[in-house]
């Protein structure tokens, strides 16, 4: 084994290189639905009260893109962590977990 085992979970080996975001997003496989479980409820809401459009910035899949007056939401690569659930300072996006078989599907290694 690679490294040292601390408390169950392995540890990098010294020197060894942490993963960038997009090396661990490769990780990543998705059973997409044909619609959309991300729903921006009002985009009047994100044109005229959310200057800074922050669900932009804090997706980690980067589903949430600005395009001149609306949102596009990519809901294909969701990772499906919540955080535009939780994060949109205006209530603004319901999220659904995906329909029993979609969504994202994780793979070791």
């Amino acid at each position: 084994m690679e490294g040292d085992e601390v408390m169950g979970e392995a540890q990098p080996a010294a020197g060894a290189k942490a993963a960038t975001i997009e090396e661990k997003q490769y990780l990543l496989r998705f059973n997409a639905d044909t619609q959309s479980h991300l729903h921006v409820m009002d985009t009047e809401v994100c044109m005229s009260s959310c200057p800074d459009k922050i669900c932009t910035i804090f997706c980690p899949a980067e589903v949430y893109k600005w395009e001149e007056v609306r949102m596009h939401v990519g809901y294909e690569g969701c990772h499906e962590c919540g955080s535009c659930r939780i994060g949109c300072p205006h209530q603004n996006i319901k999220w659904v977990y995906p329909k029993g078989g979609h969504g994202i599907v994780f793979r070791l290694g």
